[in-house]
């Protein structure tokens, strides 16, 4: 009896000495926005994890608005709770600025930093160093269905101006039928109906400051773009448009009830995949439309990157599982997954120079010349103080963009008038930015 009693408590001395060992095993929480490429993404770890078998991911998926809030949020207190979030390359300089993210020096030999597009790198550095990694990178397009487009009579151009959008999206709109000649993001936020309404006037010519930092809502540039958004949303939208972001613009368009979506070019792949979408084989694209008489097609640029928290206590494997998912192979993971069509867009001089990915993508090329056509230094025709595209590079515009945002999703809601939405823009805007000592 006394050999059993030492044979067992040999083996569970044996058992807490392998304890440590198991112990050492990293946990690192990620937190992610619920688009397609994130999900794809998370599908694919698990050749992450078994290269790196002592590194355990832990998943925070969110829509869109709440991941910026607690992102934010979390990253500004030194919260920790995250040791990789999900950020746009709006946050990225201004937090790095205040030094809540870690620079991305020291990446594997293999990453081959240089293979980035330049426009995408130099929105992520700050002093030329990198602080966030680009998972995928977008501008904006247009996306129509050919069919329906032949039905209707009409005809859409290479390079589109707002009017001849209009007529096709009239045209288009059965509504009994459940199509809907035009489907934009109607969901407030500064990253989601302001994120297309910038770029909207952007290309009428408006901007949202002047030289001395005033905001120009009270100006007719901006007026024709709320009014001419609005009333296209009423007459050829669908119903509860107020509500819809990226995600619920996609669904519909794939569901075959939109004619025209106008919207991020990271959209294409899924709208033209014959395994989530019912018109992959209708699906025309064009660049996003300028208004008559103005040289500018919107200026968008936007990057979902992958950032590294100052606060994190884990830098070294998070730096690993940037690296995997922003790398060439990761991108030649998902071609071998789901082809070429699928592999994140934006990021990566290599991908466009792939005649695979030329031919298995026809949205390529245009992808391309629209992100190389963003002036994110000029985004108006106007002289601004600002640089961004879609957004205004300013800490204070994550703020007052979503605020503005909620004025004009009311206005396709039938809350308030255009001119009553746009008065009450220009004075929340005028008071914050008095406030942040902007304006003297």
């Amino acid at each position: 009896m006394n050999m059993l009693i030492r044979s067992l408590l040999g083996a569970c001395a044996v058992s807490a000495l392998a304890l440590p060992a198991l112990a050492q095993q990293t946990t690192l929480t990620i937190a992610t926005v619920n688009n397609g490429d994130m999900i794809r993404m998370q599908k694919l770890t698990g050749d992450f994890t078994t290269k790196h078998p002592d590194i355990r991911l832990q998943w925070v998926t969110l829509e869109e608005n709440i991941l910026r809030q607690r992102v934010t949020t979390d990253i500004a207190t030194r919260g920790g709770q995250y040791d990789v979030v999900t950020i746009g390359n709006y946050e990225v300089p201004i937090w790095a600025k205040q030094n809540w993210l870690l620079p991305l020096d020291g990446l594997p030999e293999d990453y081959d930093a240089d293979d980035l597009l330049p426009a995408v790198r130099r929105g992520l550095s700050v002093e030329d160093t990198l602080y966030a990694a680009p998972f995928y990178a977008e501008s904006a397009m247009v996306m129509y269905r050919k069919d329906l487009a032949e039905k209707a009579g009409v005809t859409i151009s290479e390079s589109p101006t707002w009017g001849e959008i209009f007529t096709a999206a009239r045209a288009m709109t059965d509504k009994s039928a459940e199509i809907y000649g035009i489907c934009l993001r109607g969901k407030a936020g500064w990253g989601e109906n302001m994120a297309f309404l910038s770029a909207m006037a952007n290309s009428y010519g408006a901007s949202w400051f002047d030289m001395d930092w005033k905001p120009q809502f009270d100006q007719p540039e901006w007026h024709d773009t709320l009014t001419d958004y609005v009333t296209i949303m009423a007459e050829a939208g669908p119903p509860g448009a107020s509500t819809n972001g990226f995600n619920e613009n996609l669904a519909l368009f794939q569901q075959g009830k939109c004619g025209i979506w106008i919207d991020a070019t990271v959209a294409a792949s899924f709208v033209t995949d014959p395994g989530e979408s019912q018109v992959a084989d209708q699906v025309g694209f064009a660049r996003f439309p300028n208004k008559e008489g103005v040289d500018n097609h919107g200026n968008w640029l936007w990057s979902w990157n992958l950032g590294i928290p100052a606060s994190t206590t884990k830098a070294e494997a998070a730096k690993e599982f940037v690296a995997w998912a922003t790398s060439k192979g990761y991108t030649e993971l998902v071609a071998a997954q789901e082809g070429w069509r699928a592999a994140p867009p934006g990021t990566r001089t290599s991908l466009y120079d792939n005649p695979e990915y030329e031919k298995d993508a026809p949205f390529a090329k245009l992808t391309l010349a629209s992100i190389d056509g963003v002036n994110t230094d000029q985004s108006s025709v106007k002289e601004t103080p600002y640089t961004g595209g879609q957004f205004v590079s300013i800490p204070e515009f994550q703020a007052i963009g979503t605020a503005v945002g909620q004025q004009f999703a009311a206005t396709v809601a039938g809350q308030v008038k255009p001119e009553q939405a746009l008065t009450s823009a220009q004075q929340l805007t005028t008071r914050e930015m008095t406030r942040a000592g902007y304006i003297k």
